[in-house]
């Protein structure tokens, strides 16, 4: 039997008694290639969500009393896990999500790593030694949440859950969580069958994909005190409003709209090259894409002749049957969401080098020149695979435009004097900075996180976001005897 064989999971999700029927019912499983259905998921409501919570929180103070090597031999065997059956999780995230094959084996890859790093976390010195005026003993010490709530895309459905949920479960704490419901399986069924399987104890983990009212009744949940939301700039303001009434923390991860600056000193070919990558790396649908081509005047034609040419040589088509650059868009509201703003665009003045057609889910890998600051595909995040290119002179004007942004998530910059890309970054607000790069990447050992509309910051990655992240601050005294007061 497959890993993911779906006689495992059909209809159902996941949580203290294994894999039930939810109380609201299940949904088809959509291939974006072909509109054809190849499963059928559980779809998690609120009474779900309020069950989960009550079991995590039984769960949870037995995990967090555990010795550290019964939590980090978990994730460890989470991690061979994700390696020993990455073929068949990637088929689903070929089929599920879209995914080109290079792009599936890289989030099976950093899941394994996440679960790794994760790992490492549960034996980390939990807190620090105090100075104290008084004879005592005084600590500061670092205690697991107790429940975290976590919400995750369709985009990389599986590297954008584990981050949350293998660095939450390793430092002590339970686990509720929502993937997008269009990526349940390769997002949802897939962790949670690594985790069955990885000897989890029963009650920590709890998978429920389901629409928004699953991920309200999840952040307003009293008993889960930290929610973890990677996802769009205004679903995340709605989820920041809601844990912030209920005065719990909320870790967001939001949009994007990158800039990659290409300084005149470049070599050409690798910057074109590097543009295409950040632009159409999975159909453009990633929040650090490349949303912004900031290219100085003196190359700017050539790099937009180049780019639109690579362009319109990059295959399209269906993932799983093809060899493709790039697949499908994740569903019709995402087409045409793009195809708007490409649209507008034109209609507004720019120019179309390349691309800005499609057949059925297939969008063509698009460049567009003659963009102004207002030009909708340039100023808003398209999520899709499209580069508008704009000129520049001076180093202060390159800074200016990259910088004007409502988003501050990623930056990349090209120049053989990397010290002058450094100079740069300095001038623009940004969680992220990728000299003699694009504005693609991720790494389970690294902080990430945005600024402004992209976020709250480094959240998530490397041990010290992590422990920020996932436990809280105690303090705690002691002495030989009961203090004398004069009461």
């Amino acid at each position: 039997m497959d890993f993911l064989d779906p006689k495992i999971w059909s209809g159902s999700v996941f949580g203290g008694r294994g894999w039930v029927t939810s109380q609201a019912g299940d949904a088809p499983v959509v291939e974006p290639a072909t509109g054809a259905e190849i499963g059928r998921a559980g779809v998690a409501g609120p009474a779900d969500v309020a069950a989960a919570v009550a079991e995590a929180v039984k769960a949870q103070r037995e995990w967090a009393a555990a010795s550290f090597e019964d939590r980090a031999g978990v994730l460890r065997r989470a991690g061979r896990l994700f390696e020993d059956h990455a073929a068949d999780i990637q088929k689903w995230l070929i089929r599920e999500s879209g995914s080109i094959p290079g792009k599936a084996g890289f989030e099976t890859h950093v899941a394994a790593q996440e679960c790794y790093e994760a790992a490492a976390l549960a034996s980390q010195p939990p807190g620090e030694i105090l100075p104290t005026a008084k004879s005592r003993l005084s600590l500061a010490r670092r205690v697991p949440v107790g429940v975290v709530g976590v919400i995750s895309p369709f985009n990389a459905p599986l590297i954008l859950a584990i981050r949350s949920v293998a660095p939450a479960l390793a430092l002590g704490n339970a686990v509720v969580f929502k993937p997008d419901p269009r990526t349940a399986v390769c997002g949802g069924v897939a962790i949670a069958r690594v985790f069955e399987e990885a000897g989890l104890p029963a009650g920590l983990l709890h998978m429920l994909p389901g629409g928004p009212g699953t991920g309200q009744a999840l952040v307003t949940d009293p008993r889960v005190r930290v929610i973890s939301f990677t996802g769009s700039t205004a679903a995340g303001r709605k989820v920041g409003e809601l844990a912030a009434r209920h005065l719990k923390r909320a870790h967001l991860e939001l949009g994007g709209n990158s800039a990659l600056v290409v300084l005149d000193d470049a070599d050409l070919d690798l910057a074109v090259s590097a543009g295409a990558w950040g632009a159409y790396f999975h159909q453009g649908q990633i929040c650090m894409t490349t949303g912004r081509h900031l290219v100085h005047s003196s190359i700017k034609d050539e790099y937009v002749e180049r780019l639109a040419a690579k362009a319109d040589a990059m295959p399209v088509g269906d993932p799983a049957t093809q060899e493709v650059a790039l697949g499908p868009l994740i569903d019709a509201g995402q087409r045409d969401k793009v195809h708007g703003l490409v649209t507008a665009s034109v209609d507004g003045g720019a120019r179309l080098a390349a691309g800005g057609t499609y057949e059925g889910l297939f969008y063509r890998p698009t460049v567009l020149t003659d963009v102004t600051t207002a030009t909708p595909a340039y100023a808003e995040e398209v999520f899709g695979p499209v580069a508008p290119v704009m000129p520049f002179s001076s180093l202060e004007e390159a800074a200016a435009l990259a910088a004007d942004s409502e988003y501050g998530l990623s930056l990349g910059i090209l120049t053989r004097d990397a010290m002058k890309g450094l100079a740069l970054a300095d001038l623009v607000p940004t969680g992220i900075v990728h000299i003699n790069d694009q504005t693609v990447d991720d790494e389970a050992v690294a902080p990430f996180g945005g600024l402004g509309a992209s976020g709250t910051g480094s959240r998530f990655g490397g041990t010290r976001a992590n422990i920020e992240a996932f436990t809280e601050t105690q303090w705690v005294t002691m002495q030989g005897d009961i203090a004398r007061y004069p009461f």
